[in-house]
């Protein structure tokens, strides 16, 4: 069977890469539309517009109303079209970043990937999440292509609030776990149409779990205090790059799907993707059955960043009867990733791994105060 790794058509990073927008625009259309929250709008939407006008480039700005559900991805088309837009200009967080790539699937025209915050490794896809109005997971919706351009701003990251960046690391610290997984399986990965993972893949998601356990800590303190350095380079990397094509090429597996479970209690609308795709590896390393050495390094690196140890982190306080129960089976639904374990996972395995990782967290966190 035939080894592929996907990836952007080219990766920007770097402190004021925003300035470089127009010139890795002209390469790929002549007219944008960018989508973005209200927030990223206003810290760069205007930098963005001159830098395209530099290059004759019109733009067309669209606020993204904060899910990225089917309705929103089908109001944001019809602006796209109606403006004539041949590229699209995914600015933001996880969610914008997820309905532009997905607008630009519609529309089959070019996409240009900017993260103002880097808390999920959704920048580097080939792939949008798609989740219902009120905001629970539906599906994902798989893409022609990886985005044409992913851009970085380093400074942009740094001015962002760190807990985005912790839970990027959240997300980035299943890339290791999942792959691994999927790789001991040997099923076929759908997000790559079946095709096997090649050496460059393990490579880089050793590499990504590497990097977070040596600079996470740092790039978080640096960002508290809204300033750049290597460890906020390395960070930033291992996010949107490293994580992006080893999560992808290499596959998910149970952590994402307990996320997804997750998201089915209202009570956990509040946290973060990678917040609960952490504690997400936590519960699929009790799952598989891993060493305690391996609970151990993780939990070590979720306490010294901040990420989620337990079920109270993520606000499951005194869950009701049939509350994980829910979750768990919402985990192994049909198309969930979990599935791609090298052992046939059931809805009871699921429950007694998330009440085991609960347990786990909260004696963790009582024996170091």
């Amino acid at each position: 069977m035939s080894r592929m790794l996907l990836s952007p058509g080219r990766y920007v990073q770097g402190a004021g890469a925003i300035r470089e927008i127009g010139l890795h625009a002209s390469r790929i259309g002549t007219c944008a539309l960018v989508i973005g929250g209200k927030t990223a709008l206003t810290l760069c939407g205007e930098e963005i517009r001159a830098s395209l006008a530099q290059k004759e480039i019109p733009c067309y700005q669209e606020c993204f109303q904060g899910v990225s559900s089917q309705l929103e991805i089908r109001r944001l088309t019809g602006i796209a079209a109606a403006n004539r837009a041949d590229m699209i200009i995914a600015l933001g967080g996880g969610a914008s970043i997820d309905a532009g790539k997905a607008v630009s699937h519609e529309m089959k025209v070019p996409v240009i990937v900017i993260p103002t915050v880097i808390s999920t490794d959704a920048p580097c896809s080939a792939l949008s999440v798609i989740y219902s109005e009120a905001g629970v997971f539906e599906r994902y919706l798989f893409l022609r292509k990886n985005p044409d351009c992913v851009l970085v701003d380093t400074n942009l990251v740094a001015q962002s609030p760190a807990r985005f960046l912790v839970a990027g690391m959240g997300d980035a610290l299943a890339t290791f776990w999942e792959s691994d997984t999927c790789f001991r399986s040997g099923k076929p990965n759908p997000l790559t149409g079946g095709i096997l993972p090649t050496l460059a893949t393990r490579a880089l998601a050793r590499l990504c779990y590497e990097t977070l356990l040596e600079s996470g800590l740092q790039a978080k303190l640096a960002v508290e205090r809204k300033v750049v350095t290597p460890a906020v380079e390395a960070i930033v990397e291992a996010n949107t790059l490293l994580s992006g094509l080893s999560s992808e090429n290499g596959g998910h597996a149970g952590a994402h799907s307990i996320h997804n479970g997750l998201t089915a209690l209202a009570s956990t609308k509040n946290k973060l993707h990678g917040e609960k795709v952490a504690f997400g590896v936590i519960a699929q390393l009790v799952l598989e059955g891993r060493p305690k050495s391996a609970i151990k390094e993780v939990q070590d690196f979720c306490i010294s960043v901040g990420l989620p140890l337990c079920l109270q982190d993520l606000d499951i306080i005194d869950p009701a009867p049939g509350d994980i129960r829910q979750v768990a089976e919402a985990t192994v639904a049909d198309g969930e990733t979990i599935h791609s374990t090298w052992f046939h996972v059931s809805a009871d395995m699921v429950e007694a791994a998330i009440l085991t990782a609960d347990a786990l967290g909260t004696i963790y966190k009582k024996a170091i105060g």
